[in-house]
């Protein structure tokens, strides 16, 4: 049996194309989860920082 290799000579170019758009599709989509998931933790941290400030500031008018 022998040892097939590819390269890139073997691929159409219509081929090349659309694996080209195949990468950068993926690429996106691994961007948008990572800017999903710093937009969910600074949302979050905002949060907590404004519950603090409210707690701090009931706090301090009850003294």
């Amino acid at each position: 049996m022998s040892k097939k290799t590819f390269s890139n000579s073997s691929i159409s170019a219509a081929g090349r194309e659309a694996h080209k758009h195949f990468k950068t599709t993926e690429a996106a989509k691994v961007l948008t989860d990572n800017e999903k998931a710093q937009e969910t933790f600074h949302k979050n941290r905002e949060r907590l920082k404004s519950e603090r400030l409210a707690r701090d500031a009931a706090k301090a008018k009850g003294k």
